[in-house]
C-alpha cells in the first residue's frame, strides 16, 4: 500500500526544485540578500560598538549632551531608530525590486497549477 516517491514532482505537478533553481528566482534570492546581509552587519556592528562603549567607556556614554541627555541615551534611542530606518528601507527595497520578480513567478505557477487541474481526469 505504501508507495515510494523519488520524483521531485508529482505527475504532471509543478517541479519546485527547478522552479528555485530559475534564473528568475536565482535572481530574486540575490536581490533579497544583496540587500539582507549588507544591512545585518551593518546593524550589529552598530549595536556591538554600542554594547562595547557601554561597557568599556563609560564616561564617554555618560557625557551630557543637553540637560539630563547623555551621549548613551542617544546611542540607546539610535538603536531604535537605526531598526525602523531599516525596517522602512526594506520595505520600499522590496516593493521596488523584488515584489514585481516574485509577483511574476507567482502569476506564472498559478497559471501552471491552473492549466494542470483542467488537466488532470
Amino acid at each position: 500500500m505504501s508507495e515510494s516517491r523519488t520524483d521531485a514532482a508529482p505527475p504532471g505537478g509543478i517541479d519546485y526544485i527547478a522552479e528555485e533553481r530559475s534564473p528568475r528566482f536565482t535572481e530574486l534570492k540575490r536581490r533579497q540578500r544583496s540587500f539582507v546581509f549588507p544591512m545585518a552587519i551593518a546593524f550589529l556592528v552598530w549595536y556591538f560598538t554600542f554594547v562595547l562603549l557601554s561597557s568599556f567607556a563609560p564616561a564617554f556614554m555618560a557625557t551630557p549632551v543637553w540637560g539630563n541627555i547623555n551621549v548613551g541615551l542617544l546611542l540607546g534611542l539610535g538603536q531604535f531608530v537605526t531598526t525602523f530606518a531599516i525596517t522602512m528601507g526594506y520595505v520600499a527595497y522590496a516593493n521596488r525590486k523584488l515584489d514585481p520578480i516574485a509577483a511574476e513567478i507567482r502569476e506564472d505557477l498559478e497559471s501552471k497549477e491552473s492549466g494542470q487541474n483542467g488537466v488532470s481526469a
